[in-house]
């Protein structure tokens, strides 16, 4: 469980330069949930879950992680960070070490575990990414996009936390790449149902495919916070906003205003389908 209290942060606080990058945001976010954090460039997205592992500390406000007040001087922030994994936008820059397997284990090895522990963890992690064995002995530098996006992943998870935040896991990848990605981190929550998993994206596509429940950002505020279904129901409220929708929830809005029923949070074409043949099937035993 994360639990977050009015949690504020002021950059450059009394400085002719004082900005307020979140700005009294609570929320709660159970174990084992999936959830999406969308905004415009600018609302706070990033500045907000770079305080959920206190890689930044809060202005004001309190942070619980499983009941531990993270933000307390007292509490033991490499513990913190080794049960919440930050995986930056364009992790592959983080990759240094000679081959895929040295970057994987960098963190169990700082943590002072045997070889043996190190090994399985590697390739426990390796696994859930999807890399093979032959991949891990190569250097990251000779791997594809989405292979050292994977790798990079990898290194997070072989600390084994309990809490992964993703920033643009996407970003920068071609079609196959991201939906290479999509699909590891749609098994990954499937197969590890406690891990809790937190990402930022501009895309809504991709919040509509992963997301079970959806924050969203507006100037530092936390301004929606619901269930996939019932925030883009809100697409007018998003437009305002600066935000889309996916393309299917805009076909359902224009059908609606046209003076056709239909539910107003379909957001997946799967959705969808099934949606509007049901309503195909109704009216043809009508006829």
């Amino acid at each position: 469980m994360i639990k977050v209290s009015g949690l504020t942060h002021i950059y450059q606080q009394g400085m002719p330069f004082e900005k307020k990058a979140i700005d009294d945001v609570s929320f709660e976010i159970p174990t084992g949930d999936f959830a999406a954090i969308i905004g415009h460039t600018g609302s706070g997205k990033s500045t907000l879950t770079q305080h959920l592992n206190a890689l930044i500390r809060p202005t004001f406000g309190k942070i619980e992680i499983d009941g531990i007040d993270i933000t307390d001087s007292k509490t033991n922030l490499r513990t913190i960070r080794k049960n919440v994994g930050l995986v930056f936008q364009y992790p592959e820059h983080q990759l240094f070490e000679e081959t895929v397997y040295k970057d994987i284990a960098y963190g169990p090895t700082n943590m002072g575990l045997s070889e043996s522990e190190i090994k399985d963890r590697v390739l426990e992690a390796a696994n859930m990414v999807g890399l093979s064995e032959e991949k891990l002995k190569k250097s990251p530098f000779e791997l594809s996009g989405g292979l050292k996006r994977r790798a990079a992943i990898a290194g997070v998870l072989s600390m084994r936390p309990k809490v992964i935040i993703l920033d643009e896991p996407t970003a920068g990848l071609d079609p196959k790449g991201r939906d290479d990605i999509l699909g590891q981190l749609s098994r990954l929550h499937k197969e590890n149902p406690k891990l809790t998993i937190i990402f930022v994206s501009h895309s809504m596509e991709d919040v509509a495919k992963l997301a079970e429940h959806v924050l969203v950002m507006d100037h530092g505020k936390l301004v929606m916070h619901g269930t996939t279904s019932e925030i883009f129901a809100r697409g007018e409220e998003l437009k305002g906003i600066g935000l889309d929708v996916p393309q299917i929830t805009e076909l359902t809005h224009r059908l609606i205003k046209k003076g056709i029923d239909i539910r107003p949070d379909v957001y997946t074409v799967k959705f969808a389908a099934e949606l509007y043949g049901n309503l195909i099937k109704e009216a043809q035993k009508n006829v």
